[in-house]
């Protein structure tokens, strides 16, 4: 089968234009190393689109192709994304592919695939109509418009992948179809390690962007469990925002944090740096406002870390029927704080038959064998 995937090139998102390869955000990237464990069954294009020319492979994988295409700014969100939409149907129509998946409504690849001309799918990766419900968008701002157009995209697309009951319930009354798959983990956690917890203390580890997972709150609980006399340190790894007040406020309190010896920011981190931090840890505690899936919770529980969050969105779906998996109501900042006082006084044990849960449920293979079964269903349905 020949697919088309449109993916965002996180090049274009960090304006790293030099870099020699493309790189994709790890949901898209996982599935796309599932679907390079399938060559005898898939020929895969990837197409993204980039505001400045950058080079690129012609091949990704054995059976994986990559076409990075230039469109310049204005073709972008200011035109509701016309450049981006007409630059990838020319590209889609010289692969001619059996079916095209759009990867997110966050920026292009949605309504990309939909105005392909081909048979196409979506994945929601991040509910934009809900995070701009949620941030009281404006009429006009980046939030507001992107919830418009993925209004426009579930409307006309074939079918939708669902990456968890939450999204699925946001999304099953606007589409066509829908399917609760979820999100692959990145086969690099899944890899076996030597390393165990070294740390003098125990660690629990907060991932995410900054202010997106409600970093100062976790920060909040880490200095009244220090004032309890508890021995542990709260690794904060992420970008953060300074051009949010919450942002530029996070790292003051870090700094006093820091000192006192109980939180420290490591910076943002890639695949290996965060595996690394993950092996060194003991806990992973995660508190978003919306989360669709919740990538980093299930990336954790594959590393058998104890996790700590809400039961929100996705997290849900991943923290059910898992060893060592603590989900509290959200909010409950004093049940939180009870509950990792609790852990930390039993010794802070660590899940051991988490990873293999995660294996069977989110392994890259297991996913883009669903993914495969889904395109042939939507192809046979339209046959028919």
């Amino acid at each position: 089968m020949k697919i088309v995937v449109l993916t965002s090139d996180n090049r274009e998102r960090f304006k790293d234009y030099r870099h020699p390869t493309p790189y994709f955000g790890p949901a898209p990237d996982a599935l796309l190393q599932g679907f390079a464990m399938l060559p005898d069954e898939v020929e895969v294009h990837v197409v993204s689109c980039l505001q400045k020319p950058a080079p690129s492979p012609e091949k990704i994988a054995t059976n994986m192709y990559f076409h990075g295409l230039h469109v310049p700014k204005i073709g972008w969100l200011r035109t509701g994304y016309q450049g981006c939409i007409r630059a990838a149907r020319r590209k889609i129509h010289e692969i001619n592919p059996e079916i095209v998946h759009g990867q997110g409504t966050e920026r292009d690849c949605a309504v990309s695939a939909i105005f392909s001309g081909y048979p196409n799918v979506l994945t929601i990766h991040g509910n934009m109509r809900a995070i701009a419900k949620f941030y009281r968008a404006a009429p006009g701002s980046f939030h507001w418009i992107t919830a418009w157009l993925e209004a426009l995209a579930l409307k006309r697309t074939l079918g939708v992948f669902c990456n968890s009951a939450y999204t699925e319930e946001l999304v099953a009354p606007c589409a066509k179809r829908v399917w609760r798959v979820p999100n692959a983990l990145r086969q690099p956690f899944f890899e076996p390690s030597a390393v165990t917890t070294t740390a003098p203390r125990p660690v629990l580890l907060s991932v995410g962007e900054i202010p997106r997972k409600r970093q100062m709150e976790v920060l909040a609980v880490a200095r009244n469990l220090h004032r309890r006399h508890f021995r542990f340190e709260v690794q904060f790894a992420g970008i953060v925002d300074e051009q949010t007040s919450y942002g530029r406020e996070f790292l003051r309190e870090i700094i006093a944090a820091k000192t006192a010896g109980y939180a420290r920011y490591l910076g943002s981190m890639g695949t290996h740096d965060l595996i690394k931090a993950m092996n060194e840890a003991s806990a992973l505690i995660h508190c978003p406002n919306v989360e669709a899936f919740g990538l980093v919770a299930a990336e954790g529980l594959a590393r058998n870390l104890k996790f700590f969050g809400f039961a929100v969105g996705g997290l849900k779906d991943i923290g059910s029927g898992v060893e060592g998996a603590e989900l509290f109501p959200d909010n409950h900042w004093t049940e939180l704080e009870s509950g990792i006082a609790r852990w930390l006084q039993s010794g802070c044990p660590r899940p051991k038959t988490a990873s293999s849960t995660m294996r069977s449920r989110y392994a890259p293979e297991i996913i883009a064998r669903r993914h495969l079964e889904i395109y042939r269903e939507v192809l046979d349905g339209r046959s028919r």
